[in-house]
């Protein structure tokens, strides 16, 4: 993953991922991020690891945030505070 990228694991028919986005969306903008959707159906492994916890952001220092959040806890971790 690269400095300007988060990830955020989801799922199909998630909506606590849609609002999860939407919540991320300006926080992406403001800061030039690239936002990676990664939806963990077909993956046996990302199914165990977070099926139970999504959506899940991903920091590009590796720091996972899981639901719920908000914009301002994303961004403080961001800025390391």
């Amino acid at each position: 993953m690269n400095q300007s990228e988060l990830c955020l694991y989801t799922a199909h028919n998630c909506h606590l991922c849609e609002v999860a986005e939407d919540l991320l969306q300006p926080l992406i903008e403001q800061q030039h991020l690239v936002l990676r959707k990664v939806d963990i159906g077909a993956d046996a492994d990302l199914k165990a690891a977070y099926g139970l916890r999504i959506p899940v952001v991903v920091l590009p220092n590796g720091v996972e945030k899981g639901w719920p959040f908000t914009a301002t806890q994303v961004k403080r971790l961001l800025a390391g505070v």
